[in-house]
């Protein structure tokens, strides 16, 4: 039989233990987060009816849709995000659910785009929304959110880009550009990867503005300062415009709350030339960039979308919330060296080399194991020095030697394998002794 040559689709990975560990040590310290703040965890089916998909993003993502049909002849695609499905979600069953309604989806999505460094066509989003509240205090708990996310996850340098997409439409009307919105907002967007030229140039060929009408949106985008600097500029440029207005107001009200509580400016800035790229933000936007690799693109996004759940129900269900990149994260922690070359799961190893004692191994195991220590016991009773270099390799932290000498005696070498240090311990005393170690 011809053997089948192993390999992985473009733009698809897997993931390896030294990978898969930190992977899954933020998602659990996402939902630590999210829960911290009162979101509740669901789930969707990765596939929905096409219908539901296509439409809700921009003409772009509809590009980028996995469908095809089933089994049964129906038209079906893979979700691009998380919160399109769960708009469909809250329409479906909000009379089960209430409002307003805090939930967090960590799972993945696929996207057919081209590959890039930290992204991949399935990738994995930590989202988190409220639903069913125009109130905003929303806004700035969902700020706040993003904050600690980031903290909690391990960064100190971090900004977190704000701004309102109210305060760009009421721009556009005050110059009567109100129905080019969304090219404009599209070109916008691209501003910090195509410069200032070809975003004026996308942005009159695209939308139909005038040029003097193209430098006048982007007179806003490039306004520089301190947040308040920036606001006092923003103000004059939408005056007459209702909705522009309130942007300002919404964008000084999550200023002054985060402020409040302590929020270091420099975590935050008013950047009114981020747009984000999908069609249904209506009010606060986010992104968040890495101070130390500002080209790896933002690692947390998200805004307020009023109208998704209408395609759905004519109950208002306004949203707003953020998703975490987590591979592109990932990427950028790699980059970084933040993330330890580590490929168990566990950090106590015990080496089994004298295969009569296999039973006090086990004993040792278990009463760290019954702290909530985890244990990894070789499973053959080779020469130390085999099991160690394993031990290295694999990236423990200690290593718990007992031949039967030290059996007999009651004692054991606990062995810091980075620190390559060593130290008897009583075997009754072993579990306590590395409880705050590890």
């Amino acid at each position: 039989m011809k053997k089948i040559v192993p390999r992985t689709l473009k733009g698809f990975r897997d993931y390896l233990p030294e990978t898969m560990i930190p992977r899954r040590k933020i998602v659990e310290t996402a939902a630590r987060v999210y829960e911290s703040y009162g979101f509740v965890p669901i789930d969707t089916p990765a596939l929905e009816y096409l219908e539901i998909l296509t439409g809700k993003g921009s003409d772009e993502t509809d590009k980028q849709l996995y469908k095809f049909k089933d089994h049964g002849g129906r038209d079906v695609g893979l979700r691009f995000d998380l919160t399109v499905p769960l708009a469909r979600f809250v329409s479906q069953h909000v009379a089960e659910l209430g409002t307003p309604f805090k939930r967090f989806h960590i799972a993945s999505v696929w996207r057919g785009e081209n590959t890039q460094a930290g992204r991949y066509r399935e990738f994995m989003q930590c989202d988190f929304d409220t639903i069913g509240s125009l109130n905003i205090a929303t806004d700035i708990e969902t700020t706040l959110v993003i904050h600690d996310l980031l903290r909690a996850i391990g960064f100190e340098r971090f900004t977190i880009h704000l701004n309102n997409r109210k305060v760009l439409s009421g721009l556009l009307e005050r110059l009567d550009l109100g129905q080019s919105t969304v090219p404009i907002l599209r070109s916008l967007d691209k501003i910090a990867k195509i410069g200032y030229d070809k975003t004026l140039a996308e942005m009159c060929e695209t939308s139909g503005a005038t040029e003097s009408q193209a430098r006048e949106v982007l007179r806003l985008a490039t306004l520089e300062g301190s947040n308040e600097d920036i606001l006092a500029q923003v103000e004059p440029l939408v005056a007459g415009s209702e909705k522009g207005e309130s942007g300002v107001n919404d964008l000084r009200q999550v200023l002054g709350a985060t402020r409040s509580v302590g929020i270091d400016e420099a975590h935050l800035k008013l950047d009114v030339s981020i747009a984000r790229g999908l069609d249904y933000y209506t009010g606060t936007i986010w992104e968040t960039f890495l101070n130390d690799l500002p080209t790896l693109g933002s690692v947390c996004s998200g805004g307020r979308y009023d109208n998704l759940t209408s395609m759905f129900t004519n109950q208002a269900l306004p949203g707003i919330g953020a998703s975490l990149g987590l591979d592109r994260l990932l990427a950028g922690m790699e980059t970084l060296g933040m993330i330890p070359a580590i490929r168990t799961a566990a950090p106590v190893f015990i080496p089994y080399f004298d295969a009569s004692r296999l039973s006090d191994y086990l004993k040792i195991a278990q009463s760290l194991r019954g702290i909530g220590v985890g244990v990894e016991i070789y499973p053959e009773p080779k020469k130390l020095g085999a099991q160690l270099k394993y031990a290295d390799r694999k990236g423990f932290r200690f290593a718990i030697i007992a031949g039967a000498e030290e059996l007999d005696r009651g004692v054991c070498q606990v062995k810091n394998l980075s620190e390559q240090t060593q130290t008897e311990v009583a075997l009754d005393g072993v579990a306590e002794y590395l409880r705050d170690k590890v």
